[in-house]
């Protein structure tokens, strides 16, 4: 199993995103995701995600907010993934170059016109029209999302 986080900063009605292109042989090669990665042993979500954002984009988060939870079973035929999604308004430093991508301020309205996976448009077009946090299991095979259970709390 493994657990790790993402994160969508907003700034102006827009989302910092990572387009996965700098990487050879990249799984997630030309995708647009948000920012994130692996728990290191020891760490909470909130530690996690603080870290990871600075990592890769050099912006210090503070004040993260707990969105939901995605659950991948059987991830890319490997194991289980567990990932805890976050958004962050509050932020300081100076943006930097990603060794993993390039990053950009793409407006939230124009976000469904990226190249993503299929269940990231799930959660990012109604994550503004719930206050809640959701739980949302998807089924992926080969690439495509074959199904998917969303909770809201």
């Amino acid at each position: 199993m493994k657990l790790a986080t993402l994160c969508y900063v907003e700034k102006d009605e827009r989302y910092l995103m990572l387009h996965r292109n700098k990487v050879e042989n990249d799984m997630h090669q030309g995708m647009w995701v948000g920012l994130g990665g692996k728990f290191e042993p020891g760490e909470s979500p909130e530690e996690c995600v603080i870290r990871e954002v600075f990592e890769e984009s050099g912006l210090q988060i503070t004040n993260p907010k707990l969105r939901g939870i995605l659950t991948f079973p059987n991830n890319f035929n490997i194991e289980d993934w567990y990932v805890f999604l976050f958004t962050a308004t509050d932020f300081s430093g100076t943006l930097k170059q990603c060794n993993e991508g390039t990053l950009e301020w793409v407006e939230k309205s124009k976000v469904s016109t990226l190249p993503m996976y299929e269940g990231d448009y799930l959660f990012l077009n109604g994550i503004d029209e719930h206050n809640s946090v959701f739980s949302i299991k998807y089924n992926y095979q080969d690439d495509v999302l074959k199904d998917y259970k969303l909770t809201f709390y």
